[in-house]
């Protein structure tokens, strides 16, 4: 019933970005865990920025900005918009910054800031998806 809508989408982007806060807390609790160690270097997580790719991807093809026309199957298609529902959130190491002379780069400052406002981040989404869950509930007690 609600499958296609815009309720619908909005509710898996909050689910996916509540999973990507998730594992973000992971990654900055090992970059903590490992500020001491010797030539340790730091990861983070990587999924706003493809997640608003794939968005913007998707405008692009609704607004058919670049009209193409593919007349054999062969034929290599000129734009391929991203579906939000394959991006996943990303681990990435950062080899190229260095903290400290033994070269580590994890800043506990840093990390302690970025594991609050991850934190704040998912109590805010968490916040919005019961929200719509009440929101949906009483439209259909109306109906």
């Amino acid at each position: 019933m609600f499958e296609k809508t815009h309720f619908m989408k909005t509710q898996d982007l909050l689910e996916r970005g509540m999973n990507a806060a998730t594992l973000k807390r992971k990654v900055i609790s090992d970059n903590i865990a490992n500020a001491d160690v010797p030539h340790f270097k730091r990861s983070e997580v990587i999924f706003e920025s493809m997640i608003k790719r794939a968005m913007e991807s998707e405008k692009i093809e609704a607004s058919k900005a670049i009209p193409t026309r593919i007349e054999d199957e062969r034929h290599i298609s000129f734009f391929t918009p991203l579906d939000y529902r394959q991006v996943q959130p990303k681990s990435n190491i950062d080899y190229l910054t260095t903290m400290r002379a033994d070269g580590n780069n994890v800043d506990p400052e840093k990390e302690v800031v970025d594991a609050s406002n991850s934190q704040m981040q998912y109590m805010l989404m968490a916040d919005r998806l019961n929200a719509n869950y009440r929101d949906l509930k009483n439209i259909m007690r109306l109906a």
